[in-house]
């Protein structure tokens, strides 16, 4: 038997197992499929409008039908994930999102897509929040930020990859290929979960459901560590805490910060992966021309998440992710004035890439730091879900200003403000030790 009383410091104070990397490699995945399911609807637009004749203003609202349903997943889901488990949510979001990218290919009309979108956007909204809990929770202390910000960098990696088949099926299908290639992609991760992840040790430990030390055990012994006698002491104060402790004095202040960081830098950043197909298009590239541009952006976000899960190590979160939101603003401006060159235009959007995603990872990392355990997913989905206000918004009111005739450098510009207050946001954030005081006020 284990010599800690808490299978939780086993976890944090050893070397992670091989169960626990392939859990965090799996959210990456799983982070990967949210990139592509919620990008085909970029990839699919320029054959939407010319299939059904809609506005500019109309293609921006259908855009953000899927993040409304985002939205709404990550809130109302986040908080279920605090209480039935990881695990259950990651599979009950992965058969939403299947469900809501294969009923697209059906879609006769605008209203058709948009209802399956918001489908797809509850099952990505949901999963967010759990796999954000899970990296955290199936790291050790020292490789959590590290983790964290890896699975943050799935999203890119799933629309560089999603998006360089998209280009191919573009050029010899029609749009509804795109939702197909990501139905089925993603409806293959059900057994993948099913049979290789196992339900977070330390929502098993608080939750204590029934059969928790069987469980508990049985993951340990997978993990190559000792079993325990008995499940930990749950602190007396523990029934008090809830997942709206995310609005308790301690932590109020941190939600509501960093929600509007996230909910600004958003805005900037659905612009871009969500306009600029369209945009190049525009330009007299074609479909799968603009697929490829968008897929440059991806590369440079997935470097950029990259670069902030290793530099993390030796600068804080907190500037670095200041840093890329302002670098983000400096960076969607140019790509504003950037002149319809190819080459230019692939160049610009790997660095508008690089830094929005790097501001996006930064910002998760953050939501690891700020929660505690028992409202961990809560938080993140609290975060996420309004955050996400800023990704319905972006779409709708660049199709506005673009109907309304202003050009790409002003409409551009407009939308990089959204990522200079982000960073302005974050400057009220305090963390390290005011989060661990923070944590404590809540139980």
């Amino acid at each position: 038997m284990s010599a800690y009383a808490d299978p939780h410091r086993t976890l944090n104070d050893a070397p992670m197992s091989v169960l626990q990397v392939t859990v965090v490699f799996i959210t990456v995945c799983l982070n990967a499929l949210d990139g592509f399911d919620a990008m085909s609807i970029s990839y699919a637009s320029p054959g939407i409008a010319r299939e059904w004749h809609v506005t500019n203003a109309m293609l921006g609202t259908v855009m953000s039908m899927e993040l409304i349903g985002m939205a709404a997943g990550s809130v109302l889901l986040g908080s279920l994930t605090d209480r039935i488990g990881r695990r259950a949510m990651m599979l009950g979001c992965v058969l939403l999102m299947g469900l809501g990218m294969l009923g697209a290919t059906t879609s006769r009309d605008v209203i058709d897509l948009s209802s399956w979108r918001v489908i797809t956007g509850l099952g990505i909204g949901g999963m967010l929040a759990a796999i954000t809990a899970a990296a955290a929770e199936f790291a050790n202390d020292r490789q959590r930020n590290f983790c964290v910000s890896m699975m943050s960098i799935g999203y890119p990696i799933g629309s560089i990859i999603g998006g360089s088949i998209a280009a191919r099926l573009l050029q010899n299908g029609d749009w509804r290929s795109v939702f197909e290639l990501g139905g089925w992609a993603t409806l293959v991760f059900v057994p993948i979960i099913y049979f290789l992840v196992p339900e977070s040790i330390q929502w098993l430990a608080r939750k204590q459901p029934a059969g928790a030390l069987d469980k508990i055990n049985r993951i340990l012994s997978r993990m190559g560590h000792a079993t325990i006698a008995a499940l930990p002491a749950v602190p007396p104060e523990s029934p008090g805490r809830s997942t709206a402790n995310i609005f308790s004095p301690g932590l109020i202040k941190l939600t509501l910060v960093i929600t509007a960081a996230y909910f600004l830098h958003v805005t900037t950043f659905y612009f871009v992966i969500k306009w600029v197909p369209k945009i190049v298009v525009n330009m007299g590239f074609d479909p799968s021309q603009a697929a490829q541009v968008l897929v440059w952006s991806s590369v440079g976000g997935a470097l950029g998440g990259a670069a902030i899960g290793f530099l993390n190590r030796a600068v804080r979160l907190k500037t670095l992710t200041l840093g890329t939101l302002l670098a983000s603003t400096l960076l969607v401006v140019l790509f504003g004035n950037t002149p319809a060159d190819l080459f230019k235009l692939k160049l610009v959007c790997l660095g508008c890439g690089f830094f929005i995603n790097g501001g996006i990872v930064g910002l998760y990392a953050m939501f690891a730091q700020v929660f505690p355990t028992h409202a961990r997913a809560s938080g993140t989905g609290f975060a996420i879900g309004f955050g996400r206000g800023g990704a319905v918004l972006a779409p709708i009111i660049a199709g506005f200003l673009f109907d309304a005739g202003l050009g790409l450098p002003a409409i551009a510009t407009m939308m990089a403000i959204g990522s200079l207050l982000g960073a302005g946001a974050l400057l009220w954030l305090r963390l390290g030790g005011d989060h661990a005081e923070n944590a404590k006020a809540t139980g």
